[in-house]
């Protein structure tokens, strides 16, 4: 049973995910190539964005049984976030400085890699679902 309910979070998270994921690719996007920001500070921006989309999509959809009060919450949200952005920086940095990956394909990687450690921190930490 635990693991039907975990792959029925993971699939709802997905969907928070790919919510929150398309308010920063967009940001990003619109930051990098639009308003020509280097990559670095438009992904930090893009990433604050995403981090609030995410929080609002997961309590509309997955994490809505939370008793937590919201700027508690929200607090560790970002808190765990910080170190998601410094992961997704990273990720960035060595695949556009170090492989020469174009910077959209570089911030597509780095936001599945940092997805994981969202929803594992999420569920296991802050939810405790």
């Amino acid at each position: 049973m635990k693991l039907k309910q975990t792959s029925i979070q993971i699939f709802l998270y997905l969907i928070v995910g790919g919510l929150a994921t398309l308010v920063e690719w967009g940001a990003f996007y619109a930051l990098n190539t639009v308003c020509a920001l280097h990559y670095a500070p438009a992904t930090a921006l893009a990433f604050i964005l995403s981090t609030a989309a995410n929080w609002l999509f997961g309590r509309l959809i997955l994490f809505h049984a939370s008793k937590q009060n919201t700027a508690g919450e929200l607090l560790k949200i970002y808190a765990v976030s910080i170190v998601g952005l410094l992961l997704n920086i990273a990720i960035m940095a060595v695949a556009v400085e170090k492989f020469a990956i174009s910077e959209m394909i570089s911030k597509i990687l780095a936001t599945g890699i940092v997805f994981g450690w969202n929803f594992l921190i999420r569920k296991l930490v802050i939810y405790k679902i």
